[in-house]
């Protein structure tokens, strides 16, 4: 309802809005809440000026009114063409931008009706007008494999193709050959049985690893890991391609890279049989899982072995005769790494390492791309194994470079909001569990504790959701600030420089220091180089993981289309104050809206996560089983609908 009332104020901020018209504008002071009949000509993303509303007329948040746009936040606008008898419009796929933009037919190029297109706005909407604009890129042709990912791509505003120079320069590099000069001053691991264990259809492999017996019962753990920055100069055209890309993308049906495949499936891949360049991290580790000492030099290794991580666990976890034959000379140092990892797995464990086990979706495609099954993601031996010994090397190289006092990109996870630990606490206690400790400085240990109570019980999946949400983002910086979800104070990325640009900064800063005294004119510029590495990077991995959650939402409800009316257990994953998230046991997750609990009148009580009936105090609470029919799945908009079923008895 459109409010004109006394003004209490004025605000400016980021609007954001929601898929009803409505909005928030996120200013340093708190969100503002905007009604859908307030906003104006506002779209998403843009700048405004806000008049507040006096405190009587708020809601749950601070209300307002957009005075004045101030900044506009995008000119293009991805999404599907329509063509009508008198006018043809562009539908945003985002539908935050829930309103549709005209096209004059003369500004439509070839399009055709349902094509994926890019639109420029020639004319912002006003008040009681839609926008105007143009077409200026046909996505995808209608109907046409892969057109939604590429549309979804190209609203993220992801690059997919290198510049010319940047593919040229890769290919250059990839033809090279290693040389006695490249090899110079590096140690020479290429007799020693060093392995890769990957996923199946992996190709960047950027990290191998090693394993020996010490006379004194000791391990001596070796991580090895591509030497990409003997190909990537510093300040190169590649260099400033990898540092805007900031990372790789790794959708369902493709990869965008964060440099060209001839390089990242290529020469710096730690392919079998072949000799690459390395860095490397050696670390001896006693029964008790210490590091007691390590060693961290430049390399070059030949791998014995591209194993891939089910092999691998078929050998660990059923002793797969088949395959032992096939890797007699690895089994040995394969079941004394299983026997690393357990120790290591165990003193992380110890230390307050918060270890969540999360299920993933394994979404298999069929034909045009269509997903035809959707299970659960096994997390065997063999992943947790690699990652155990990933985290070891990269405790160890953030450590060891703090020391230094060297300019370095860390890995930080700070400890959560006092406030959302209270929230943590409330809901925890609807299960009878206490949440031990002072909020404001709760420990990871305690947090693992939980997590060991429901392991295996109905509620593990929400009440490991829930703990997730209380934590805080982690991001990358120059400062050490620890990760609190490991419980280690020292952490940084150094184990995949082909996907990811910080672990790249780093291992340059690495070579630097390992090379002798690094003079003060360098370490100036490597400082700047990490500011700068840490902030795009913690924003290029946001963006990444959005856009991999979203494609997996929509073959999702691409996959429920074929499922409509049949009736499934799950149990509830969220409460809202418009209705109930329920997941399946397959990790799809649908919305039962509060519209359609037609039975009683509802009322949501956000802090007990519950909707409760007012006349049958009916109660809908996170955690709890629920049984549904699947009424809609509509993958432009990357939802599914269910309402509430019942069993035949």
């Amino acid at each position: 309802m459109k409010m004109k009332k006394k003004k209490s104020g004025t605000r400016t901020g980021i609007l954001e809005k929601t898929r009803n018209g409505s909005g928030f504008v996120r200013s340093e002071y708190g969100d503002i809440y905007i009604d859908r009949s307030n906003i104006g000509g506002a779209m998403h993303g843009d700048r405004v000026r806000v008049d507040l509303l006096p405190p009587q007329f708020w809601g749950r948040n601070p209300e307002g009114i957009v005075d004045k746009i101030l900044e506009r936040g995008s000119r293009e606008i991805v999404g599907t063409y329509h063509r009508g008898k008198r006018s043809d419009m562009v539908i945003p796929d985002d539908r935050r931008n829930s309103d549709n933009i005209l096209v004059r037919r003369s500004a439509s190029k070839s399009a055709r009706d349902g094509d994926r297109v890019v639109c420029v706005i020639t004319r912002y909407p006003g008040r009681k007008s839609l926008a105007e604009g143009r077409l200026t890129e046909i996505i995808a042709r209608r109907g046409e494999v892969g057109g939604e990912i590429r549309a979804m791509i190209r609203a993220a505003g992801l690059k997919v193709r290198f510049p010319a120079r940047c593919e040229a320069d890769a290919a250059m590099k990839a033809t090279q050959i290693i040389t006695p000069e490249d090899i110079a001053g590096r140690r020479d691991l290429r007799e020693k049985t060093i392995i890769t264990i990957d996923g199946a259809d992996s190709k960047d492999l950027d990290d191998a690893v090693s394993i020996d017996r010490l006379y004194n019962g000791n391990y001596l753990l070796g991580v090895h890991i591509a030497d990409v920055s003997h190909y990537v100069s510093a300040g190169s055209p590649l260099d400033r391609e990898a540092m805007c890309r900031g990372n790789s993308v790794y959708l369902l049906t493709q990869v965008i890279p964060m440099l060209p495949k001839s390089l990242s499936n290529g020469i710096c891949s730690l392919f079998e049989g072949v000799d690459r360049l390395t860095l490397s991290c050696e670390m001896e580790i006693d029964r008790n899982g210490n590091i007691v000492n390590h060693d961290i030099y430049e390399s070059v290794i030949n791998n014995k072995a591209r194993m891939v991580y089910d092999d691998v666990s078929d050998i660990l976890e059923h002793r797969d005769e088949a395959l032992i034959q096939r890797y007699q000379n690895i089994c040995d140092s394969l079941l004394l790494m299983e026997e690393l990892a357990e120790i290591l797995r165990e003193k992380r464990k110890r230390s307050g390492s918060i270890d969540f086990d999360f299920d993933e979706a394994d979404i298999t495609l069929g034909e045009r791309e269509i997903p035809v099954d959707i299970s659960i993601a096994p997390r065997r031996t063999a992943n947790r194994m690699i990652e155990e010994f990933m985290l070891a090397a990269n405790k160890t190289i953030a450590e060891h470079f703090y020391q230094f006092e060297a300019p370095f990109v860390y890995r930080v996870h700070e400890k959560p909001d006092p406030a959302k630990i209270m929230e943590l606490r409330q809901f925890l206690a609807g299960f009878g569990i206490d949440l031990r400790g002072n909020a404001d400085n709760v420990h990871p240990a305690e947090l693992n504790r939980i997590l060991d109570l429901v392991h295996g019980k109905p509620e593990e999946n929400i009440v490991s959701t829930v703990l997730l949400r209380s934590m805080t983002k982690a991001y990358y910086s120059t400062e050490c600030a620890g990760h609190f979800g490991l419980a280690f104070h020292y952490y940084c990325h150094f184990t995949s420089p082909i996907r990811r640009y910080p672990d790249l900064i780093d291992h340059r800063i690495i070579k630097s220091f390992l090379r002798g005294s690094v003079p003060a004119g360098v370490l100036k510029k490597y400082r700047r180089s990490a500011e700068q590495a840490a902030e795009i990077a913690s924003q290029t991995e946001r963006q990444a993981q959005e856009l991999e959650r979203d494609v997996e939402k929509m073959k999702k409800a691409q996959y429920m289309k074929d499922h409509i009316g049949e009736i499934h257990d799950g149990i509830i994953s969220g409460v809202t104050g418009f209705g109930i998230y329920v997941q399946l046991p397959n990790t799809v997750e649908g919305m039962i809206r509060l519209s359609d609990l037609n039975d009683d009148y509802y009322i949501f009580e956000a802090e007990k996560y519950r909707l409760i009936g007012e006349r049958t105090h009916r109660v809908f609470a996170l955690g709890d089983r629920i049984t549904i029919e699947v009424l809609n799945a509509n993958p432009d908009e990357r939802q599914i609908d269910f309402g509430l079923a019942e069993r035949d008895s």
